[in-house]
């Protein structure tokens, strides 16, 4: 298309766009975290093709417009750590102690099927876009199934099958897992929104023979993440210093799995070397401010993290974790606890919150180039937020509305290349009801086997 011969979809510049989002007020999230009061988009596909503030030009006229009626528009949310799956736990023995060993385990070794995880996934899908968080990092089980409804839905995903040394419901020998890995990668090779991953659940549950192993499946498929749980609690420091007389982190890289590619969950007890150690090798880290904060392990030094240039994420963990699949409920946690570890207002700004939850979160899934902002040539991943609500105003900042006082329920429309995944509240792919009357007949299954082993162990 000529620039000297512009028609409606092009400009004098030869720019080319299909549609057009019009009269929103933008949170660009560039390097700038550049806000734009009143302005539009111009999307091609599934991308991004310029924005500005304003009018659109006038070249660009006769494309379909669709009226954000000065709602926000903002980047798609990025999930960089949940086990979806785990919606089905949700609130499961909540004040117990030894929950993971007296109710999870066995019922995941029980009861825990290809159809169980679908079910479970497909709640967590609706929560997911419900929430306007548009790409999620899952680790759990039958992952194949968990890419399949990520896919159908219309999401982004990153999806991670667990290789640990304990009983797993979808595989019996750590030969087996990792051959479930490599039909992963194979089944969604070249798929545009869903990315296979290995996902060694930590290093005390593999140790250096699978992480060593692992390693080398990284390195035979580049492009590829690798997901663990990495200096997450006391017990896994003292194995680490008990067997290999070094930190946790340090027999990760023992392992030769510290690199770009590892997305390390929790990360809460890295001493000086260890920070040191992460940035060096470039390891994205996703932040669980609510689940730590449940477990009582205390606060994560997401500060001096971020301080040493190691990208950090801000992420869910699993709802039997941290409850709900929305980063909204994580923002002002992760903002509290730096706050009180530093006791200043000072730690970790609201505008660094944002960050953690859009482009920041990209980076630590390696997907900055493709996500996590509004730029021209980006995915048109995008979430269109209502600002109507009294306890949002008055507005003196947007991230401090975003990040103290708004809720999930805020969000008015989620796109995913291109694609709303719903306007008006509404689903446009999904079935919510259905969603949640299949996961109601898992819980059911589950509350028998949990009064059985009630009555066993009193």
């Amino acid at each position: 298309m000529s620039p000297a011969d512009p028609r409606p979809g092009s400009d004098a510049s030869g720019l080319v766009a299909d549609r057009l989002l019009v009269d929103a007020r933008i949170l660009t999230m560039d390097a700038q975290a550049r806000e734009i009061g009143r302005g539009w988009v111009a999307l091609s596909g599934d991308r991004i093709a310029a924005l500005g503030q304003g009018d659109a030009p006038a070249a660009l006229a006769g494309l379909p417009a669709e009226d954000m009626a000065g709602d926000l528009l903002m980047p798609g949310m990025v999930n960089p750590h949940a086990h979806l799956a785990m919606t089905l736990f949700r609130g499961l023995g909540e004040d117990v102690d030894d929950r993971l060993f007296r109710y999870i385990l066995p019922l995941e070794r029980a009861l825990v099927t290809a159809e169980v995880v679908e079910a479970g996934t497909r709640l967590a899908a609706v929560e997911t876009i419900r929430a306007g968080v548009t790409t999620v990092a899952d680790m759990y089980y039958f992952e194949d199934r968990v890419g399949a409804v990520l896919d159908a839905a219309g999401l982004r995903g990153v999806v991670g099958q667990t290789l640990a040394d304990f009983d797993a419901p979808d595989h019996d020998t750590m030969d087996e897992g990792f051959a479930r890995l490599d039909a992963l990668a194979d089944l969604y090779r070249d798929h545009p929104r869903i990315t296979a991953s290995a996902a060694p659940h930590a290093p005390y549950s593999t140790d250096l023979a699978v992480m060593s192993r692992v390693a080398q499946w990284a390195a035979d498929h580049p492009g590829l993440p690798v997901q663990m749980h990495l200096a997450e609690t006391h017990a896994e420091l003292d194995w680490a210093q008990r067997t290999h007389g070094c930190t946790t982190v340090e027999v990760t890289d023992r392992a030769g799995l510290l690199g770009p590619a590892l997305v390390a969950a929790h990360v809460m007890y890295p001493t000086e070397g260890d920070i040191a150690l992460l940035a060096e090798r470039g390891v994205g880290v996703a932040h669980n401010a609510r689940s730590n904060g449940k477990a009582g392990r205390g606060i994560a030094p997401v500060t001096a993290l971020r301080a040493s240039d190691v990208p950090v994420g801000l992420a869910t963990d699993g709802p039997m974790s941290g409850n709900t699949l929305d980063l909204f409920a994580q923002m002002a946690p992760a903002s509290m606890f730096q706050k009180i570890a530093g006791g200043s207002r000072k730690p970790l700004p609201c505008i660094d919150v944002l960050r953690m939850a859009t482009i920041e979160g990209a980076r630590v899934l390696g997907m900055d180039d493709r996500i996590g902002s509004i730029e021209p040539g980006k995915q048109a991943d995008l979430v269109r937020i209502s600002l109507d609500d009294p306890r949002l105003h008055p507005i003196y900042d947007l991230a401090s509305a975003l990040v103290f006082a708004a809720l999930p329920t805020d969000v008015r429309a989620t796109m995913v290349a291109g694609r709303w995944l719903m306007q008006d509240r509404r689903l446009t792919g999904l079935d919510a009801d259905k969603a949640l009357a299949d996961a109601l007949q898992v819980a059911t299954s589950f509350k028998a086997r949990i009064a059985e082993i009630d009555r066993t162990k009193t």
